[in-house]
């Protein structure tokens, strides 16, 4: 028997693992039925969201991680949004055999979100199909609260800058996947070489300085000393992300001159401090080898995360 899970799964953390789990000890296949762009960027398009995992990621990891056989991705059209439960139902019979829908207690579908879990039911009466209702997933944080697994959840941690935290919500730490980007090169003239990310429709954590790693196109992986925020000791900028790549001593990795458009892996791992304004280039240096020694012993720190 085919089991369907249907929902955005975007960061694909624990919660979304724990579906996936119940429909596989109802069914032999499970396929996760999501939308591509997500529906907020459809329903509401002048407040653009970020993406945790974009299409590429979430389709590896729910394979990778959850155990999914297949992922069909719907294109959130006006059309399909517009759908009543009923004929959403319908479509979805059309397009996969299964037998099992797995949802959490909150699950609601069709336009304007008029299906709930009784619907559901009233459908899979008449279609066949069994409705499987998973109970909520819980982690607990490092203050020791108890908190659902959930997107918004992970957003609003890295929102806080909590990357450790956000890191028990999806059962990893938090990364980026993206190419290294043009800068005001400014790194390179003062000791610290920095890679710029292109992280564009990526959720960011707060502004601030991270202790993380970094996983290389040859494979290496080096600790990162991440940057977040606008640079406001040189007058401010766009937000941006970048990392300085060290040595286990904490000594910068040396980068090559052109190295734009290089894919790179950046994983977050530890809130070091915010991001500051400091009085000058001496005041911030010095600011920066506190940074590298923090960074450091923090990485040294075990962690189930890595």
């Amino acid at each position: 028997m085919r089991a369907i899970v249907i929902g955005n799964f975007d960061g694909v953390h624990l919660g979304h693992r724990h579906l996936f789990q119940t429909a596989l000890a109802r069914a032999g296949e499970v396929v996760a039925v999501t939308f591509e762009p997500l529906p907020a960027a459809v329903l509401r398009p002048q407040t653009p969201m970020g993406r945790l995992t974009p299409s590429s990621e979430r389709k590896e990891l729910l394979r990778g991680t959850c155990g999914v056989s297949e992922v069909v991705e719907l294109e959130p059209t006006a059309e399909l949004l517009g759908r009543s439960p009923e004929a959403f139902v319908a479509d979805l019979r059309s397009r996969i055999d299964f037998g099992v829908v797995v949802e959490g207690p909150d699950f609601r579908f069709g336009h304007r979100r008029a299906g709930d879990l009784d619907t559901l039911r009233s459908l899979g009466a008449q279609h066949g199909f069994d409705v499987v209702v998973a109970s909520p997933f819980e982690v607990t944080l490092a203050d020791g609260s108890r908190v659902e697994a959930r997107s918004s959840v992970a957003r609003g941690l890295l929102a806080e800058g909590r990357v450790a935290d956000a890191a028990r919500i999806f059962g990893r730490a938090y990364e980026l996947r993206c190419a290294t980007a043009r800068g005001d090169q400014r790194g390179r003239t003062i000791g610290w070489p920095t890679a710029n990310l292109e992280a564009s429709g990526r959720i960011l954590p707060a502004d601030g300085v991270y202790a993380g790693e970094a996983t290389l196109p040859d494979g290496r992986v080096a600790i990162a000393a991440i940057s977040v925020g606008t640079k406001p000791t040189f007058g401010g900028s766009a937000r941006t992300c970048e990392t300085t790549l060290l040595a286990a001593d904490g000594q910068p990795i040396p980068l090559p001159l052109d190295w734009y458009g290089w894919p790179i892996r950046l994983r977050f791992h530890a809130w070091i401090r915010g991001m500051e304004r400091f009085d000058g280039l001496e005041a911030l240096l010095a600011a920066m080898e506190r940074d590298r020694a923090a960074i450091v012993r923090a990485m040294q720190e075990p962690t189930s995360f890595r």
